[in-house]
């Protein structure tokens, strides 16, 4: 659902929500845990009964190709932990028990890239252990380093890993652009409602075309 066909569209507008933030110069592609736990049957993570989740994929490479052929930086995620009692993940694991799908010698090939999904060589990658691909990674820097103003955000799910990393975007001085159509959540109304949010406080939610565009043009 766009955030302009939500009911409470409208009285957020008046509020003072939702203003937009528009695009800056010098975008980068946020790929958030882009991985087969998302959309394997039988996962505890699987997203794929929501059948908007399960064509984010589709989306995703589309975003994708259109960054590589403007030659703007991509950014890819991946949970791992490496602590054999979880003990890196924290008080996380204690509330998500499942995230020892991502624990290293655990493999079981829910943590490994969608095929056809996966970086390039020269493509970052971050490895990180909270929902945030901002907190406790070296994300920050490299984006000053290569001066990105702009992300655009995709991946999985919504209402976790999206939205924390959008937010803490924000909060460091980036323009996060959400593209609705390339993310995913197990549940329409939690990513619905997820996606509103972000786009009333945090992010500009932006139709995949749009993203696709500027991405294509690369930096001015």
């Amino acid at each position: 659902m766009p955030p302009a066909d939500h009911a409470a569209h409208d009285s957020y507008v008046k509020a003072g929500f939702a203003h937009s933030m528009g695009w800056g110069s010098s975008p980068a592609l946020l790929l958030v845990d882009v991985c087969n736990a998302y959309w394997s049957e039988g996962s505890p993570l699987d997203t794929s009964a929501n059948p908007a989740s399960a064509a984010a994929p589709a989306a995703i490479a589309r975003l994708v190709a259109a960054a590589r052929e403007g030659n703007v930086p991509l950014v890819w995620t991946k949970v791992e932990y490496t602590e054999p009692d979880m003990s890196d993940a924290g008080v996380f694991a204690t509330k998500v028990p499942l995230l020892k799908v991502f624990q290293r010698g655990n493999e079981t090939g829910l943590e490994s890239w969608l095929p056809g999904l996966a970086p390039r060589d020269g493509e970052l990658v971050i490895p990180k252990r909270y929902p945030s691909a901002f907190f406790a990674t070296d994300l920050n820097t490299r984006l000053q380093l290569k001066r990105v103003d702009t992300l655009v955000v995709c991946g999985v799910s919504t209402s976790g890993c999206v939205r924390a990393s959008t937010l803490d975007a924000m909060c460091l001085g980036y323009r996060p652009m959400v593209v609705a159509e390339a993310c995913g959540d197990r549940s329409p109304a939690i990513h619905d409602a997820n996606i509103f949010d972000m786009n009333a406080k945090m992010a500009d939610v932006v139709p995949e075309s749009e993203a696709i565009e500027k991405l294509r043009l690369g930096w001015k």
